[in-house]
């Protein structure tokens, strides 16, 4: 599917992107820290720097809260049971990474795109499954503990859902609500 059939290029606005994420987890409440996310996007040559940076970290920030927050629930008849944010948890201040580096690839015009641009909105959205995969690999490390810590092995793969809410992640973490004594 060519969009454009004058390109020589293909899709005139297509992106590409890379992301590394660090967080840290409480095993107990499920809570997460997103440290540090350093994000680089081909963008081409962009047309106002200061926007398209605000454009990705604001779709990399709206899609980790649909990958660790934003649980819709509904009942039985398909009606969603959590309309407020009582309930439904989109991103807020404290979901946001500690330090968050944005870095946009120089010299990388696109020859099909306006002002040799590209698109910078939705693209870093997907790149914010590095935070779901550093969740995911700090759950592991948390069940490689207990297993040296019980004798029992824990360390095979577990299926984890999207959203990874707090209380999926603490029970993948195999806390428990019995009495913990110091």
């Amino acid at each position: 599917l060519n969009p454009n059939p004058d390109s020589t290029t293909g899709f005139d606005y297509a992106t590409q992107g890379a992301a590394c994420s660090e967080v840290e987890i409480d095993c107990l409440t499920g809570e997460v820290q997103i440290l540090q996310v350093d994000l680089d996007m081909d963008l081409g040559n962009s047309l106002n720097p200061a926007v398209d940076i605000g454009q990705v970290e604001g779709g990399f920030i709206m899609a980790v809260g649909y990958f660790l927050t934003e649980e819709v629930l509904q009942n039985s008849g398909e009606a969603q049971l959590n309309l407020g944010t009582w309930n439904y948890k989109p991103p807020c201040a404290y979901d946001i990474p500690q330090v968050l580096n944005v870095s946009l690839l120089a010299g990388n015009p696109n020859p099909g795109g306006v002002l040799r641009s590209k698109a910078c909105g939705e693209p870093p959205m997907a790149l914010a499954n590095s935070v779901y995969l550093a969740v995911k690999e700090a759950i592991y490390s948390a069940r490689a503990d207990a297993s040296a810590a019980t004798g029992t092995d824990y360390t095979g793969f577990v299926q984890l859902p999207i959203p990874l809410t707090v209380q999926e992640i603490s029970k993948a973490c195999l806390a428990t609500s019995s009495p913990m004594p110091l």
